[in-house]
Parts: structure tokens; sequence; C-alpha cells
């Protein structure tokens, strides 16, 4: 069990970075607004517009996950979403923000990862007590609040999209070197294809539980 708790220790780092930079308008957008002089329409978007993304891209990060282990998907997040991150430094035109944006939802479709990455190492009977450390990445957005303030306070708001693009690398390097191998998971073999796997969505279940989850979240 020990690899078991390592990977969901590296794990729940990774996903408190994800949500950390997921939230990170929340922060910046305030001195964006500003600058950009946004009406109330236009800065509720600014800060919708990466959520919106994550909630979509949560359905085939799954897939992905699925098929090429959350190992492999995590790593590939984590190292593709920085660039992004760092770009938001250079915007300057509210269509750029919001471009930007779609893709930052990225980093927080990583819980579709991560949730079924960290299950595949626990027995049924301690899952439960491991996607709630798993789940307590959320506190990411917290630490936003905490970290982001501090610097756009010391340095402006163009440093916090820099610490956090370096922040999403030095997150994929420990990842990659504490995390392990997806147990079961082998991308050589042929797996269902899409219209395969979408057939879940005729569960009545699944919606019942889609709507528990957008309630409560």
């Amino acid at each position: 069990m020990g690899k078991a708790w390592r990977v969901l220790g590296v794990s729940t780092f990774a996903f408190v970075v994800c949500f950390a930079v997921w939230m990170v308008f929340g922060v910046i957008g305030i001195p964006i607004r500003k600058e950009l002089d946004l009406n109330a329409t236009e800065f509720g978007l600014l800060t919708a517009t990466p959520v919106l993304s994550g909630a979509a891209l949560r359905l085939p990060l799954g897939i992905w996950t699925d098929r090429f282990g959350g190992r492999a998907v995590m790593t590939t997040l984590l190292l593709a979403c920085a660039a992004p991150v760092w770009l938001v430094t250079y915007a300057d035109k509210l269509w750029q923000f919001l471009l930007i944006g779609l893709i930052l939802g990225a980093v927080g479709a990583s819980f579709a990862v991560g949730t079924p990455y960290v299950a595949r190492f626990f027995p049924a009977k301690r899952r439960g007590l491991a996607m709630g450390v798993f789940g307590a990445g959320t506190s990411g957005a917290a630490l936003n609040l905490f970290v982001a303030p501090w610097i756009v306070n010391h340095y402006g708001w163009q440093m916090v999209p820099r610490v956090y693009a370096v922040a999403l690398l030095v997150t994929a390097a420990l990842f990659r070197l504490l995390s392990a191998p997806d147990p079961g998971v082998d991308p050589s073999r042929k797996s269902p294809g899409i219209a395969a796997q979408l057939r879940v969505l005729r569960d009545p279940r699944v919606w019942k539980y889609c709507q528990y989850y957008s309630l409560m979240f």
C-alpha cells in the first residue's frame, strides 16, 4: 500500500496546483478588469470561461484516462497548460484572455483524470477514503486566494501567471517522478470506441448523480 499512498499524495498535490491555476482569474481578474475597463457582463465572462470549458473537457479527459492511463494524461495536462498560463502575462485584449481561459479549463478537468487514476491503486474498502483525500485538492482555490493577492500586491498581476506556469512545470516533474503506471491499463490494447464509451450516458443514474454534483459543487 506504500505505493498507493505515494500516488495519492502526489496526485492530490497536483490537483491542488491545478485548482489554484483554474481559479486564477478570480484574483487577477480584478486588476485586469480595471485595465481593460470591463463591464459586469464582460468580467463575469472572463471569470466563468475557464469553469465552463473545464466542465466540458472532463468527459474527453475521462475517456482518455481510461484509454491511456491517468499518469500519462495528468503529466501531459500539466505540461500542456504551462505555456498558455504564461501567455496570460502578454494578453491585453478581452478576446485573448477568453481564448486562454478556454484552454485553462483543462486544469480544472484534472479532477476527471485524478479520480479514476487514484482509485485504481486502492481496494474497494479504501476508495472512499482515497477519494476524500484527493477531493481535498479543491483547497487549491483557497490557496489561490492567499498566494495570488500577495504576488499581485508585491510584483503586479502579471507575475501571477508566470509563477503558476513554473509551478505547473515543477508539479509535472514531481508527478512523473513519484507517480506509478496505472494498474490494469495498457494503451496498446484495443479499447472500446467513443460510441461504446458514451453508452453510459443512457443510464439514468449517471444523470441523477450529475445533478447531485452540480447542486453540491
